[in-house]
């Protein structure tokens, strides 16, 4: 594939040959958000488009706003890697990536400028103007890929993007209280707190165990939905943030 028409109307086009044909006939019905975690955001786009990385996404949004389209939406880029969410395990085939120029947690991880999420709200809009997206499926590279992946990380504005209309989200309960869950623990609490994760979408396995893998969930979970402390304890903020973005999901989805 020589070049293509972008499919969002500001976006510049390079080509990357990291793609394939969408699985089974999938359509993207989620957009995945991810940090570049590398130096500089030419060096990161140069990567996406490199054959040797075998990794690309679908967009790549620079720090000064400018949008570059690297696989069309209609085509399977390969940016989330090994994930899963609500028990479907070829992230790639339902979603649209979008890399967000970000050095990362190892490299000086910083705040996302504000012209850079305006883009990225723009961005977002038209794709989910396009697909149908729903807000619940706007989600964090961390959310799909547990222990693996921790971006785009807690420094981003979450709350911005859904006061844009883009993303689910409700305001963290206060962290008053100290009941908590963490790892070691077990018993009924424990597979409430796990079913609660799975239902949301999660991919915990249900044991009544606090194990290593649901303290990573629960650090992903917060990550993305109480930043203030992410710790992979299971405290009173995080329990009360998880129901009542449970409850406030659309009916038939959170029971």
């Amino acid at each position: 594939m020589s070049g293509f028409l972008p499919d969002h109307p500001h976006a510049e086009v390079r080509v990357s040959p990291n793609f394939g044909p969408r699985r089974d006939g999938m359509r993207p019905d989620m957009i995945v958000l991810h940090y570049t975690g590398m130096e500089t955001g030419d060096g990161a786009e140069a990567w996406l488009c490199n054959p040797a990385s075998e990794v690309s996404s679908h967009y790549l949004v620079h720090e000064d706003g400018r949008i570059v389209q690297m696989v069309r939406e209609s085509d399977r880029a390969w940016h989330a890697g090994k994930s899963s969410w609500r028990g479907l395990t070829d992230v790639n085939s339902a979603s649209i990536g979008i890399e967000i120029v970000n050095p990362g947690h190892t490299l000086g991880y910083r705040r996302f400028p504000k012209r850079q999420m305006q883009a990225v709200a723009r961005l977002c809009q038209g794709i989910i103007a396009r697909h149908a997206i729903v807000p619940e499926r706007v989600l964090a590279h961390s959310d799909v890929a547990l222990g693996r992946k921790i971006d785009p990380g807690e420094l981003f504005p979450w709350r911005s993007l859904h006061g844009s209309g883009i993303g689910h989200w409700v305001a963290p309960s206060p962290r008053r209280g100290h009941d908590t869950l963490r790892p070691g623990d077990a018993g009924d609490a424990v597979e409430e707190l796990q079913s609660m994760l799975a239902l949301y979408g999660y991919g915990v396995e249900i044991t009544g165990q606090f194990d290593p893998q649901t303290a990573v969930t629960i650090q992903a979970f917060q990550r993305h939905f109480r930043t203030s402390c992410v710790d992979g304890v299971a405290d009173r903020s995080t329990i009360s943030t998880l129901r009542r973005l449970l409850a406030a999901l659309p009916d038939g989805l959170d029971d």
